[in-house]
Formats: structure tokens, C-alpha cells, sequence
């Protein structure tokens, strides 16, 4: 097995896109050999970066593309959901469990708290008008 590797994938800001992403990313990472609970949580936090460039970062526009950057380095596994949406004002807020910019009742504000307890780091980059980098880390053992 090769001690490296990375794949990139480019795809519309369509909710379809959502599931495809998820299977994109859990079919690279195969080559390590995760556990199904690994393959779990890699697969739930990369639904919930997602599907926020999707709502937050797009307002549901089909028409904009997001970006899927994988790398492993031994088992160490970085994924990068990227954007170039109307970013977050305040990460650290954004953040917060329950926080929520969305109008639509049906949204409960714990993306990324899901994110955080699903991997190991979780980083985000944002930068209002220009878009969000969320980086996220995880072992595999």
C-alpha cells in the first residue's frame, strides 16, 4: 500500500451531490483499510461540510461549485471541503452548537459540532464574499 496519496473532485452545489460526495471520499479512503466506524465518521463530517457550503455558503444555488481535497500520509487522513460562497462573519460563533444563520426551522445548528465530534481537528478558513475552507483530520488506527 502506498504510504500517500491525494484526489481532488469538483462538483455542483446540489444537494443531490451530497451522497456522492460522501461515497467519493469513503471510496479513496478504502485504500487504508478503515474500520466501519472510521469510515462512519468521515463520512458524516464531510455530509455536514457539505451540506453547509450548500445552504450557508450558496443559499441552495446549484450553480456553484464546491471542491473535496483528500490526502493521507501513513493513516493520517486531511479533508477539505471548500467554497468560495459568502463565507461565515464570525467562526468562532458559527462554531457554537445551535448556531444557526439559516431561516429554515428544520435546521438544528450542529454541523459543526458533528464535524468536531466525528474527527480528530477541525479547522475553519473563511473570509466574508470569498468563501470557506473547513480542514478537517483524522487518525486511523
Amino acid at each position: 500500500m502506498q504510504n500517500s496519496n491525494e484526489m481532488k473532485v469538483e462538483f455542483a452545489s446540489n444537494s443531490l451531490n451530497e451522497a456522492f460526495a460522501r461515497v467519493a471520499v469513503s471510496a479513496f479512503l478504502s485504500q487504508l483499510d478503515p474500520t466501519v466506524d472510521e469510515l462512519y465518521d468521515v463520512k458524516m463530517a464531510v455530509s455536514e461540510a457539505v451540506t453547509n457550503s450548500i445552504i450557508h455558503g450558496y443559499n441552495a444555488d446549484p450553480n456553484q461549485l464546491i471542491w473535496i481535497k483528500c490526502t493521507y500520509e501513513g493513516r493520517m487522513v486531511t479533508i477539505q471541503v471548500i467554497d468560495k460562497g459568502k463565507g461565515i462573519k464570525d467562526v468562532d460563533e458559527a462554531m457554537k452548537a445551535l448556531y444557526t444563520t439559516s431561516e429554515d426551522d428544520e435546521r438544528a445548528g450542529l454541523g459543526f459540532t458533528v464535524m468536531q465530534s466525528m474527527m480528530d481537528q477541525v479547522q475553519v478558513d473563511s473570509e466574508e464574499g470569498k468563501g470557506t475552507c473547513v480542514t478537517m483530520t483524522k487518525t486511523f488506527y
